[in-house]
């Protein structure tokens, strides 16, 4: 497997390429309009073609690539049923999977940071790319978008810590520039995957009162657009 790893530092996202060396076939999982000639770079570099583009949710705070890598490679571009965004080739659901070659990618419905938020799994390879679900050391915010703490805590707890342990965590974000965890390690040190009562976690990611992304009023629309900035 072909794997890149971008990071864009002004929103702290990760952006993940993946390729399959037998097939040239590419995905790329939440790309950053800004970084879209590098990743054109990387795919014309290893004779990749990009068949698929999704994003794990809304992105509040960085404008999607997808709508201009579709323009520019003809690829897909998917995001999950509960995306209001009019602009997308299809959209997945939880239990779907998603073949790139011989990739296998399963999707997994995890909401609470925001209502059509997913995370994306892929058995063989044991890798988990988790979206803002949930953060090494940490987990998404849940006061915007419809999101819901007590959402997030049956997300975390029913479906993403079932995986096994030796699941290597791939994030959406950092904001420190750690690349990745394994579920074992998040289990042992992330405070918030410690606090076991529901209400507890609840009343945790309450009281955060974290001020809202700088540029929330602009990404949102526009990512529900595709990253089409236009009026």
């Amino acid at each position: 497997m072909i794997f890149h790893q971008l990071f864009d530092r002004v929103s702290s996202t990760y952006t993940y390429l993946l390729g399959d060396h037998e097939s040239g076939q590419a995905l790329i999982i939440d790309s950053v309009f800004e970084n879209n000639s590098l990743v054109l770079e990387l795919l014309q570099a290893q004779d990749l073609r990009l068949m698929l583009a999704i994003d794990t949710h809304t992105h509040a705070d960085h404008i999607t690539g997808l709508g201009d890598l579709r323009e520019e490679t003809g690829c897909i571009t998917m995001m999950g049923t509960q995306s209001v965004a009019n602009c997308l080739s299809e959209k997945f659901k939880d239990g779907d999977q998603l073949t790139i070659g011989r990739l296998e990618i399963e999707v997994i419905y995890s909401p609470g940071h925001t209502d059509d938020s997913y995370s994306f799994y892929m058995a063989e390879e044991g890798l988990l790319f988790s979206g803002d679900t949930l953060l090494i050391g940490g987990t998404g915010r849940t006061d915007f978008q419809n999101g819901d703490a007590g959402t997030q805590y049956d997300s975390l707890h029913d479906r993403i810590l079932k995986l096994p342990d030796s699941t290597i965590l791939y994030p959406g974000h950092d904001y420190n520039g750690v690349q990745s965890s394994t579920l074992a390690n998040e289990k042992i040190s992330n405070s918030r995957l410690n606090v076991i009562d529901k209400q507890a976690y609840i009343k945790l990611m309450e009281g955060l009162r974290l001020p809202s992304p700088a540029m929330m009023d602009v990404a949102v629309p526009a990512n529900q657009a595709c990253g089409n900035l236009s009026p």
